[in-house]
């Protein structure tokens, strides 16, 4: 379920009369519970519960009803029973069916009000189903309710009014739902004249059959579009001329496109018309643009409206970008200005020339925030200046967005509409508020479009040069200077915003389209690319013709691997360097059953000059920033190094190979019945079954075989009815293969389809694939009687001083860096990760030192079996023995490089990459 689903049948609970015994299987089926779990917990199963009335649902909730009065007594009880503490239950509830409390025990966060009022808490409880929530939307259920509410009625409207649901109408009705929104919120905050007045109206004139009520809405969307005045003078004349009933001619005129053009209302049932009453009698005062933006614009869109309210994006988050990108130079500039009025006053018209542009704005997240951040900002300069009331000087013209999708690029300018409406009533009063509101500008700042095909010069064009700022009367500036020259002429331009990722696998042809018109002249690799390279290419050619600034949410790809060499070239061509950087993090929306997507922000300019900055997450959690004086397109301390893929290793150490691809449809592969079943029909050929080992066996030790027959020893294998039947089967599989590569290989179907040097004595084993959450790269020693798949990586009777390089803490910062991760697991390479790890030149005492290291890691793992890598390297749980054995690795390798221990991984990395760029010759620079 999603969080708009969950607050409807929480809704409903609280609604229905209350039945203390059903109550708590009621409350975990409005959180998604199947009917399987209630039905243990109900049977006494698995409610574990030793509180009176009490339901007990481990690792979530420990729930009682109790007799009227005795709700403090109750939840005491719960907070004070073993079982709580025991099964770790997340919260604590209690109610008699006229009071509610509850607890979130983590946190000590609690709820205490009326029965009939904890629907509007229920955010709280999200974690419940399994969705984790940010602080914002905790605190605004509004915005979920009222978009669950305007899901219910859009579904209604489209079902009755079938037209409207056609691709060629669909404009017309999101343009319908927009003005809708906006009328909830203009009669809850005394835009319109009298509280409730377009909900009380549309009751009050439409028959309750609903006959009408389409008649009515048209009414009075056509009154809102005309005008009120004649010559600056109240005037009726328009309003008689459009024939506009009695009862409709106290709405204002609003307008500003949003109330022009068509007045087309779909046709209401009694369900639709009930929807909107109850819609308009919710609290639109308490809306937040920033949050609804993002959660209606899924009501419009039939992929999205499953994931209703799954696409807010934290305000934390979004200032991750803005900050950096140019609040933070704000607030300094604030603060050294302190009360001197001519400084705040040189802020405050600077500010008024700032441009904030989103290319990729959806329903105007990025656009919302930064011009309440900046409004912000200039009520403390106007207060500091004694002019708290001034009307603000921050045009909404100066935020702009492109989107693809109409109806959220309606919602985006909505919203910001709604934003300067409170942000007037926050700073200025509700009087100066509602005096300056309508109508609304006609002006149009969200471009609906695709952007990578779009001018974005023409859209968000260059501010004009040679501004003035007259002097300040406080300062009794003398006559002869009565004009001081702005310190910033012509303006700031701000890129910023969260473009579509994809990588090239998922493009469509549309889009593979968007990504040749960019590259297609500039690199024959374009193909490889994430279609996010688009923007910061868009935004770095944008750069070139105006001093912008931009900074964006992108998927951690475009600076690993292989993306690097292809993208960060063309970017650093233009002048452009990248001036802050985020590195990987997870994007937490909120976002169900996951923990969101995992992107790095990186900002560029052409015109930046000051030291740059590097947040990333230190060990506690927390974003730290340091200081660097240049940023890698690894984002990474260090000048522009591109590190490209060696076939062969750049200095002393063995070859990795891949290990071997069997490419056979699964039918080389054994698992352990298989090989009972070979061996009970044909002992003889236990010859040619071998221990099979990709990452996930090599990692978590489970088990599986492959069949390993040499060419001469092919027709003693076949006497075997089940080998024969298995190669036959491969055979098939590769002669029906689309690829064409595939099929000659059906004549040697008795074995792998790649096969690479086997070892003759032993092997170390690299993992493909493995999580990032240990703090050493997977690797292990293995005898010859194993076969790697492909998902490992092999170095064939190597010394054993390479594993000690392979499992250090600098190998594992230099694989994370410049190899290509899935998500934030690491994707290994040999030829981008091994080959070219910097290795210093090494005498015999360092590497008989290393073999030892290595040795030592081997049996502090030996003492643990059969422990396997997945148990033994646990961060939290990793035995002492082998955490020493790995710290004395660490030590040994780190001197060798430095004389010392390395301070940290950005130290680490900055040697490296210097190492780098020695071995190569300087021939990384990019």
């Amino acid at each position: 379920m999603n969080a708009v689903e969950i607050e409807q049948a929480i809704t409903d609970l609280a609604a229905a009369p209350f039945d203390a015994a059903e109550f708590p299987y009621a409350f975990l089926e409005a959180f998604g519970n199947k009917a399987t779990t209630l039905k243990k917990l109900r049977t006494g199963a698995s409610n574990g519960s030793d509180v009176p009335g009490g339901v007990l649902q481990r690792s979530n909730i420990h729930i009682a009803t109790c007799p009227t009065g005795a709700v403090d007594a109750t939840l005491q009880a719960l907070r004070a029973s073993p079982k709580t503490q025991a099964a770790k239950a997340k919260f604590i509830l209690a109610t008699d069916g006229a009071d509610f409390q509850a607890e979130e025990l983590a946190t000590g966060e609690t709820v205490a009000c009326q029965y009939a009022d904890f629907p509007n808490h229920f955010g709280l409880f999200l974690p419940l189903a399994g969705i984790t929530t940010v602080k914002q939307i905790r605190e605004s259920t509004f915005d979920i309710r009222a978009t669950s509410r305007l899901n219910k009625l859009y579904v209604e409207l489209l079902k009755d009014n079938p037209d409207w649901a056609a691709a060629e109408r669909r404009a017309d009705m999101n343009h319908f739902m927009a003005r809708l929104i906006f009328c909830f919120f203009a009669e809850d905050t005394d835009i319109f004249y009298g509280e409730g007045l377009f909900t009380r109206t549309v009751d009050q004139m439409s028959e309750r059959d609903s006959s009408n009520t389409h008649d009515v809405i048209s009414a009075i969307f056509k009154a809102m579009d005309t005008p009120t005045r004649h010559e600056g003078k109240l005037d009726d004349r328009y309003r008689k001329a459009a024939g506009t009933p009695r009862w409709a001619d106290v709405f204002p005129y609003v307008n500003g496109q949003l109330f022009s053009g068509s007045t087309d209302v779909p046709r209401f049932s009694r369900i639709a018309r009930s929807y909107l009453i109850q819609i308009g009698n919710l609290d639109w005062q308490k809306i937040n643009p920033d949050i609804f933006g993002s959660m209606i614009q899924a009501v419009a869109d039939d992929d999205e409206r499953s994931a209703l309210g799954m696409h807010y994006t934290s305000v934390p988050n979004i200032l991750k970008v803005l900050n950096p990108l140019f609040l933070d130079d704000l607030r300094a500039a604030l603060e050294e200005a302190n009360d001197n009025p001519r400084k705040l006053l040189n802020l405050r018209n600077r500010m008024a020339r700032i441009r904030v542009f989103d290319p990729a704005c959806g329903s105007g997240n990025f656009l919302v925030i930064a011009y309440k951040q900046m409004r912000e900002i200039e009520a403390i300069i106007n207060t500091r200046r004694g002019e708290a009331e001034r009307k603000s000087e921050i045009p909404l013209t100066n935020f702009r967005g492109i989107e693809l999708r109409p109806f959220p690029a309606e919602i985006a300018r909505l919203a910001l509409i709604i934003a300067e409406f409170q942000c007037d009533v926050l700073y200025r009063g509700q009087k100066e508020a509602l005096a300056d509101f309508l109508p609304l500008d006609s002006q149009n700042w969200i471009t609906c479009g695709n952007a990578l095909r779009l001018d974005w010069l023409s859209l968000c064009p260059p501010t004009g040069t040679g501004v003035k700022v007259h002097g300040d009367d406080l300062f009794n500036t003398p006559l002869n200077q009565t004009e001081i020259d702005f310190e910033n002429e012509g303006g700031e331009t701000y890129i910023c915003g969260n473009p579509p990722y994809l990588g090239s696998t998922w493009q469509d042809a549309d889009q593979k389209a968007d990504l040749e018109r960019i590259f297609g002249h500039r690199t024959k690799s374009w193909k490889s690319l994430d279609y996010v390279a688009g923007w910061f290419m868009k935004a770095a050619d944008y750069g070139t013709h105006t001093n912008a600034i931009t900074a964006f949410v992108s998927t951690n790809s475009v600076c690993q691997g292989q993306q690097v060499p292809i993208l960060w070239p063309l970017i650093f061509q233009t002048g452009h360097e990248i001036y802050f950087a985020h590195t990987s993090f997870k994007w937490a929306n909120l976002a169900s059953h996951n923990a969101g997507v995992t992107v790095a922000i990186v900002g560029i300019s052409n015109a930046i000059k000051m030291p740059k900055r590097i947040f990333s997450v230190s060990d506690a959690g927390d974003f730290v920033s340091k200081e660097v004086e240049s940023i890698n397109a690894y984002l990474a301390p260090g000048n522009s190094i591109i590190v490209n893929p060696a076939s062969r290793p750049l200095s002393d150490r063995s070859i990795m190979e891949w290990g071997n691809k069997p490419t056979d449809g699964g039918n080389l592969i054994l698992n352990s019945d298989d090989v009972s079943n070979l061996l009970n029909e044909t002992p003889s050929a236990s010859k040619f079954v071998f221990r099979y080992v990709g990452s996930q066996e090599l990692i978590k030790g489970s088990m599986r075989w492959c069949l390993w027959i040499k060419d001469e020893d092919q027709k003693e294998a076949e006497s075997s009815a089940f080998i024969h039947d298995r190669v036959n089967r491969v055979r098939s599989y590769r002669m029906t293969s689309p690829s064409a590569d595939t099929r000659p290989t059906a004549a040697f179907s008795h074995r792998f389809r790649q096969i690479q040097n086997v070892a003759s004595k032993n092997q170390i084993f690299v993992a493909g694939v493995s999580s990032e959450n240990r703090d050493y790269i997977p690797a292990d020693l293995l005898p010859n009687s194993a076969i790697g798949s492909n998902k490992v990586f092999a170095l064939y009777d190597a010394p054993l001083w390479n594993l000690a390089f392979i499992v250090s803490r600098l190998h594992w910062v230099w694989i994370g860096t410049v190899c290509v991760r899935m998500r934030t697991d690491f994707s290994y390479s040999n030829t981008l990760g091994w080959n070219t790890f910097p290795i210093p030149k090494l005498t015999e005492q360092n590497k008989a030192d290393l073999t030892r290291c290595a040795e030592d890691i081997l049996l502090a793992r030996e003492a643990h079996f059969p422990a396997t890598i997945a148990d033994l390297y646990d961060p939290d749980t990793m035995p002492e023995n082998l955490r020493h054995a790995h710290d004395r690795n660490d030590e040994v390798l780190e001197r060798i490089y430095i004389g010392r221990r390395f301070k940290n991984d950005t130290e680490r990395l900055e040697k490296l990459f210097d190492l780098y760029t020695k071995m190569t010759g300087g021939k990384a620079a990019a």
